[in-house]
């Protein structure tokens, strides 16, 4: 056993030099410490995992692990890890941080955890939790400066380096072992208000918020009242604790969990609401009022006004928290459908969830003449507003506004799954060319990897307008978004030398990978392309080829 006890406790120790050695080889530490004042070190955490032979820190593994390679089959007593090797550790690991705890390399706290396999099973233990009270202090200072002079006196945009490292300290125990929950998300709501003029950034920022509240509700806040199991394969599960009756104290940071749900469910992606959705249902199992409220009504965010009309035409009610707009339909007139398609355009401006679903009351039941387009209340919904000759500029409106990448209406999937917008861009795109534009900018948005009723939608397209000056360029924006499976049939109408001579035009400069994933749906393989090419003549033949050397370019 003391063999064993001296070749396990050299592996470790091994593994911890070598974690810190690999570390302080990099040459970045000050500068990637000075890129903020909210930076106090760049590591405060290391992981050893102890398996005979295969031990790693932080899956960093030794090189040569020859000399540790041999196991006899004994393991290590559970209670000799805890009560001696431990304790070496702690000692290893606190020596070194006596000569690195003020250099860039540590960072204001440092935490080191063991994994162990022994005789008993797997053993967790926390070896080290080191606060440097100097840096901590410092770090408070910081960050005060920083609200104070980027935030509350603030008016430029924030950096988002600076957003990642300030909603992680502000929901830090360490750092504000009794945070003032309202006055933390102003800090969050000021961010997003001073970066608003940057969607894109704006949208980075928001994430980072989401990322640091979801973190605080899944390792601190919950576990008081749930026992968590996190799973990479499936949801979170929580069970309520035996006994869990928490007081009013320590339900003062709901609001924090209520806002990190509204947050999830305006901004997140649609596979992602089920987070918020959750956290939400906690919040009512805990006896939150406001989540009861949230749940039937939604959060809040909107006036009354803007999520419930009714009159004599029709009454619209949405609720943001489920992502639903329930519409009815009492008179089947122009006006009520300009009504509804005016109240859903409204939310949508105002930040309403894009991923959202229509629940419709209406004796009328068309649908676009589309195959593969899923049949819901949302899809019938825009189809009788297409009836109304009048409101296509207003369906283009809604359209624009609904459109956004990685979102999807709630009540499709697989298939069937496709972009806010889809319908809407689909009818007008079919009937009027004054929308060609409305398409190309839908196309360009379309997540082709999640989505394809796109490649019905080219088919139709193709079909209805043709290939002409105006609907060429339309037709290889369509053809860039559709997927490997779209059958575009064009190949009669491009014998036309003039027409295929736009085709082509519309595939200059592309790369060819690109080229060749715009033919396929119309020729397939390269190789039919190529036969057709040996048997043309004149102009014909010289553009058939020029389709095949761009195409080939992918190659390179």
């Amino acid at each position: 056993m003391n063999t064993l006890l001296a070749q396990a406790t050299a592996e470790m120790m091994a593994a911890v030099e070598a974690w810190f050695v690999e570390r302080l080889k990099r040459t970045d530490l000050e500068a990637a410490v000075n890129r903020t004042t909210l930076r106090m070190g760049i590591f405060n955490d290391f992981l050893l995992d102890y398996k005979p032979g295969r031990t790693t820190a932080d899956d960093f593994q030794l090189t040569d692990t020859d000399e540790f390679a041999q196991r006899t089959p004994s393991r290590l007593d559970e209670a000799v890890v805890r009560d001696t090797i431990a304790p070496q550790l702690a000692a290893m690991v606190l020596a070194k941080l006596e000569k690195l705890a003020d250099t860039p390399l540590i960072d204001y706290r440092f935490s080191f955890r063991g994994k162990f396999q022994t005789a008993q099973g797997k053993l967790h233990l926390k070896l080290i939790d080191y606060v440097n009270e100097g840096k901590r202090q410092t770090l408070l200072e910081h960050i005060h400066t920083y609200i104070t002079q980027k935030l509350e006196r603030g008016s430029r945009p924030t950096k988002k380096l600076e957003t990642f490292f300030l909603t992680r300290h502000l929901l830090d125990p360490y750092l504000f072992p009794q945070p003032d929950i309202a006055w933390t998300i102003a800090q969050f709501e000021r961010i997003e208000q001073l970066n608003k003029s940057r969607p894109q950034a704006l949208a980075e920022h928001r994430s980072d918020i989401i990322q640091a509240v979801s973190a605080w509700a899944e390792q601190q806040f919950l576990p008081q009242f749930y026992d968590v199991q996190q799973s990479a394969y499936c949801s979170t599960k929580y069970t309520l604790k035996t006994g869990a009756a928490p007081d009013t104290q320590a339900l003062q940071p709901i609001d924090l969990l209520l806002y990190g749900a509204v947050m999830i469910l305006r901004h997140e992606p649609s596979y992602a609401k089920s987070k918020g959705l959750k956290f939400l249902e906690i919040a009512r199992e805990l006896g939150s009022e406001r989540a009861v409220r949230m749940l039937s009504e939604g959060s809040g965010s909107f006036p009354d006004a803007d999520i419930h009309i009714k009159n004599a035409l029709l009454e619209c009610r949405a609720n943001d928290v489920f992502a639903t707009i329930n519409i009815s339909i009492f008179r089947e007139e122009e006006d009520a459908y300009a009504q509804a398609l005016a109240f859903i355009t409204r939310l949508l401006n105002n930040g309403f969830p894009k991923s959202y679903q229509i629940k419709l009351k209406s004796k009328v039941k068309q649908y676009l003449p589309l195959k593969g387009l899923a049949k819901s209340d949302t899809h019938r919904f825009f189809a009788n507003a297409l009836a109304w000759p009048a409101l296509q500029p207003q369906l283009e409106a809604y359209a624009r506004a609904a459109i956004e990448q990685f979102e999807f209406y709630a009540d499709t999937e697989g298939e069937k799954n496709c972009m806010p917008g889809s319908y809407a861009t689909f009818g007008l795109g079919l009937l009027d060319a004054r929308y060609f534009p409305l398409v190309q900018h839908y196309m360009a948005n379309v997540d082709e990897e999640h989505q394809s009723v796109q490649d019905q939608f080219t088919a139709a397209f193709a079909e209805q307008h043709g290939v002409t000056h105006d609907s060429a360029p339309v037709l290889a924006a369509c053809l860039r978004a559709c997927t490997d499976n779209a059958k575009v049939k064009i190949q009669a109408e491009l014998e036309d030398v003039e027409k295929l001579e736009l085709f082509c035009q519309q595939l200059q400069g592309l790369e060819g990978y690109l080229v060749e994933h715009m033919l396929y749906p119309i020729w397939g393989k390269l190789e039919k392309l190529a036969a057709l090419a040996r048997k043309a003549h004149g102009r014909r033949k010289e553009l058939l080829l020029a389709l095949l050397a761009a195409a080939s370019r992918a190659d390179a």
